[in-house]
């Protein structure tokens, strides 16, 4: 057993890289997870419910811009045989640079269309400002994409601890003395500064420069275009909830909602997080099409990340009210339900997580983006059929349902590279179902209570 350990603490191979990056990955982000709920719990007892909502109004505005505008140079320079080049990098960055600035540009264009929409005047202030971040990210050097390439997270993970860090110890600084929704504004801007800063300081190679090379560009943008297309329906898949209940919600009450998805998205973010860092490089230096050993190998992540990501999602599903109740005022309290729903409807996208890589590994972003469409599609029309007749349960029942009814897609886009395993998806449909069935019967009186939250 030591012996094994060791070998996958320590060696160079694609398993041993693999797990000590997992690892590396799921530490940094558990890490950030423990401060933003320590960060959080703070910030609860500063401010008011009101300034998490208008936050969170803000973020769902930023991310959709930064999804809408992304254009895949992170997983271009991971599964591109000029990943190391360069004029290829450069590039590369010079791209997010031209992006970052467009991206504020129109952020600011959008400030008094997304107030009118949210119904919250003050967004034609924050917007502006908290826009400020992508430009600054867009600065961001590549060596940050160079080392998840390698599956080298050592040192990549400790700056972004050390950012975070920094972060909350400004928003929590910025929210005593403010104490207004420019503490959280203010905050983001000193978190973005200091990952550029920092990754630019202590990430080992060639720093950066503004270049244009034409072939790299070409490639850059061929891929990239269906990244940008899929982003966008990303950003209906992970921000319609945001969209949708943020608009048919009070702000107190998107407020809460927002902590109870915090408690419940943590399982699915760190296997996204992994996903996103560690399967790339996996699928590329092992594609399970060359080998029945491959695939085998797959296999044993799969069911590993697969496992490990249920049984987290069940701690907040059978625990999280009681959290809630522990570390939360009165005010707070109607997040337990929502934290065990949102657990519950995660199950069948968990099921799925680690199929989505293999097509951008094998550079095959257009079925990535036909599965991340579909998904968009029936996610958007479970959750907006779901509040129209059966309110917040309705809504969020509605997007798990979606996820399961698209996964026959998955399927497809893992055939297309040998990595489908139905056996594999079968079981673990199963075991998950089985537990957020037993959860919900378990909390049913909480889950029911939110049919009498009404659109604010």
């Amino acid at each position: 057993m030591m012996g094994t350990v060791r070998r996958l603490t320590h060696g160079e191979g694609l398993m041993q890289r693999a797990f000590r990056s997992a690892g590396l990955n799921f530490m940094g982000f558990g890490f950030s997870q423990v401060l933003r709920l320590a960060s959080n719990l703070v910030l609860t007892r500063l401010l008011f419910p009101e300034a998490f909502g208008v936050m969170a109004m803000v973020s769902v505005f930023l991310m959709g811009l930064a999804m809408f505008s992304d254009v895949g140079v992170g997983p271009a320079i991971m599964q591109s045989k000029r990943g190391d080049d360069p004029d290829f990098l450069d590039t590369a960055w010079t791209i997010q640079i031209v992006r970052g600035v467009g991206l504020w540009a129109v952020a600011c264009a959008l400030t008094w269309p997304m107030s009118v929409y949210f119904g919250e005047p003050d967004l034609v202030y924050y917007l502006p400002v908290a826009a400020l971040t992508q430009l600054i990210l867009g600065f961001t050097p590549t060596r940050y994409e160079t080392a998840n390439r390698h599956l080298r997270a050592g040192r990549v993970t400790l700056l972004e601890m050390m950012t975070q860090v920094i972060g909350v110890l400004a928003a929590i600084g910025l929210a005593w003395a403010l104490q207004s929704v420019w503490a959280l504004v203010f905050s983001g801007l000193v978190s973005a500064m200091m990952q550029v800063l920092l990754f630019d300081l202590f990430l080992p190679g060639a720093r950066n420069r503004v270049r244009w090379e034409r072939a790299a560009a070409h490639e850059l943008i061929h891929f990239g275009k269906w990244v940008f297309l899929s982003t966008i329906a990303g950003f209906a898949i992970g921000q319609a909830d945001k969209v949708i209940i943020g608009g048919w919600l009070s702000t107190h009450d998107f407020g809460i909602y927002n902590i109870g998805y915090f408690w419940a998205s943590f399982p699915f973010m760190v296997g996204s997080v992994v996903v996103r860092k560690v399967m790339i490089p996996i699928y590329r230096e092992s594609p399970p099409a060359e080998s029945r050993e491959n695939f085998l190998r797959l296999r044993k992540i799969r069911v590993l990340a697969t496992a490990g990501m249920i049984a987290m999602v069940m701690v907040p599903a059978f625990l999280g009210h009681t959290l809630i109740d522990l570390l939360y005022d009165s005010r707070y309290l109607a997040a337990g339900g929502m934290v065990v729903l949102i657990s519950v409807v995660q199950i069948p996208a968990i099921v799925g997580v680690t199929y989505d890589q293999a097509a951008l590994a094998a550079g095959d972003s257009k079925r990535f983006f036909v599965l991340a469409a579909t998904r968009a599609v029936f996610v958007a029309t479970g959750m907006v059929v779901g509040i129209t007749w059966f309110g917040l349960p309705g809504a969020l029942a509605g997007q798990g349902l979606a996820m399961l009814v698209a996964h026959p897609v998955v399927g497809w886009l893992a055939s297309r590279q040998k990595a489908w395993d139905p056996g594999f998806d079968l079981l673990f449909f199963a075991v998950g179902g089985g537990l957020g069935a037993l959860a919900l019967w378990l909390n049913w009186p909480l889950v029911g209570m939110l049919a009498q939250i009404q659109p604010g």
